[in-house]
């Protein structure tokens, strides 16, 4: 994903978490999207990831981060523990979708979810014309290197929320570096939600 696109998706993440809220963010990579709110809303950070690299960038940049995997690492917190909490290009990587957003759901008052859309219709042109398993910017990996677990669209997601009583607070998509608002099960590269139970 280009930076331009990372920018606007963290621009947009920030205007859902309110000033001085308490953030715990599963799979907080390098610690990015961390150091956007609390630097623009103050908000006491808590990231949690697998990478030791990622840590130690974490780390260095002052932000508090477990070393833990997220499919195992919730249980310990108490019910509405964190205002949000987020799962930014992580829960297509995770083992137990199902397991990590409930508890995702019960820890935090609100859940933001972004993850790649992979029924783009760039996607869907690479399957049908070429036969093999697309390469967008969204889905940067081959088949044999990627560590997307779970193969979502925006309209699998909408559908699981329904179907499991979970709130859909407000949504945006997003395509090369700019929002989109018209079918975006088809033309937008990523979904972001804000999700409440």
């Amino acid at each position: 994903m280009k930076n331009d696109t990372i920018k606007l998706e963290h621009n947009l993440i920030e205007n859902w978490i309110e000033k001085n809220s308490s953030v715990l963010d599963l799979g907080c990579g390098d610690g990015d999207l961390l150091s956007v709110l609390i630097e623009q809303k103050n908000v006491k950070a808590q990231g949690i990831e697998l990478d030791e690299q990622a840590i130690y960038k974490c780390v260095a940049r002052g932000i508090s981060v477990f070393h833990e995997d997220i499919d195992n690492c919730l249980k310990g917190y108490a019910d509405k523990s964190f205002d949000y909490v987020i799962l930014y290009q992580s829960l297509q990587e995770v083992k137990k979708l199902s397991v990590v957003l409930s508890e995702a759901l019960r820890v935090g008052k609100k859940v933001i979810v972004g993850f790649p859309n992979f029924v783009y219709y760039k996607a869907r042109l690479q399957i049908f014309l070429n036969g093999k398993v697309p390469v967008t910017p969204s889905l940067p990996f081959h088949w044999y290197d990627t560590p997307n677990l779970h193969f979502l669209s925006i309209s699998d997601f909408v559908e699981y929320c329904r179907k499991g009583d979970v709130k859909i607070e407000d949504s945006v998509f997003i395509g090369k570096s700019k929002v989109v608002k018209i079918l975006p099960n088809l033309f937008a590269l990523n979904g972001i939600f804000l999700i409440s139970k």
